[in-house]
Formats: C-alpha cells, structure tokens, sequence
C-alpha cells in the first residue's frame, strides 16, 4: 500500500483550470486502479505556506546555535512548526502527483516557497565530501502541467522554467520523475480547447494505470 500526495498549485477552481481537470482523470483512474493506496491532497492556495525569509532563516542559525525553540517568538515559532509539517508530511508520502501552471515561463511563487519546505538539507538530501546525496531514492512523482502556449518541445521548449524546473529539484533529492503530462496550447487555438483537454485527459487515465 503506498501513501500518494495529490499537491495542487493553482489558484483556479477545476472548472475553470484545464490542468486541474486532467489531474482529477489522472486521480480518479489511480484510485480505481489502486484501491488500498491512500490519497492526501494539497491545496496550496488553501494552505499556510510559510515564505524562507529572513525571519525564518534567523530561526534556524538561533536554533543550530543551541537557542531553545520555546524562547523563540510565539508567531515564529508558529511559522515554524507550519514549515516543519509541511516537510513531513512531504517525506511521508510514496508517490507524490503535482498540478501546476505555467505563469511567466516559471512556476507559481507559492509552489516555489513550497519547493522550499521539502528540499531540505539533511531531510531529503545532505552535502558529503562527494557533494550532495539524495535521500528519498524509492519514490516517484508525475507532473501535470498547463501552459497557454506550446512548451514540451519545439522552438519555444528552452523558454520555460516550470515543468523542468520541478523535474530537475525532484530529481535532485531522488525521486523518480515519470514523463509528464501537458495541457498546453489552448491559448494559441481556442476552438480546439475540447480537442487537447480530451487528448491529455487520454494520456492521464494511460499514466495513472501505469504509475
């Protein structure tokens, strides 16, 4: 039985986001096909991510000094303990399924300072006399993704910094990325919004059977 994290990185309602659509496919064939697997999701527009500032690093370097983490600040400490379970609950799962956006040929910012509460050194990766190690080598993740343009390939592929982005940092600290999943190219041809939603809808009920 694997624990499956179902993270959201848009701010749209299904209706209205084409990727979260093809996600829910994606889902629905997954639990269909694996009955006893366990499923958490994650909204993150619904969540308390909290931003790596200066407050927060400060933190940290006060605490490794040897500072107690009750005689931090009762809000930091807040912000604290809401970063720290964001990690675990990361590093608890088996599979992890994400749906994001492209914005500005990047990812959301929220989906960045969410990168920033899993990539952890000496949680999911740690430095060594060889460099950095990757500690979570026996899980897997699949990205589905949307752009209004065209980005998987073609000319325009070595634009983007969101979905290889997100491959490359998974892959940094050991996970196993899939190929992913596309819905792209709606706002370059509108009529055939039917047409590509169907088509990725295709690709994610193949995927989740295999994933």
């Amino acid at each position: 039985m694997s624990k499956v994290l179902f993270i959201k990185a848009s701010p749209l309602p299904n209706e209205v986001s084409r990727s979260s659509q093809v996600a829910e496919t994606f889902m629905a064939e997954y639990k269909a096909k694996n009955p006893s697997d366990t499923v958490e999701e994650l909204v993150l527009y619904n969540t308390e991510v909290p931003l790596l500032d200066l407050e927060l690093m400060s933190a940290g370097r006060e605490l490794q000094a040897g500072k107690a983490f009750t005689d931090l600040a009762p809000d930091v400490q807040k912000r604290l303990n809401a970063y720290n379970a964001l990690t675990e609950q990361f590093l608890a799962a088996d599979k992890y399924v994400f749906v994001f956006p492209l914005w500005n040929l990047g990812i959301p910012p929220l989906l960045k300072a969410y990168i920033d509460t899993f990539v952890v050194a000496g949680k999911s990766f740690r430095y060594t006399e060889h460099g950095p190690e990757a500690l979570l080598k026996d899980k897997k993740a699949i990205l589905i993704h949307g752009s209004g343009g065209i980005y998987s390939a073609g000319p325009t592929s070595s634009f983007t910094h969101g979905e290889p982005y997100l491959r490359t940092i998974l892959q940094f600290i050991g996970i196993n990325v899939v190929p992913s999943i596309f819905v792209e190219g709606i706002d370059h041809n509108p009529s055939k919004e039917a047409e590509i939603v169907a088509a990725a809808k295709a690709v994610a009920q193949e995927s989740a059977a295999e994933f």
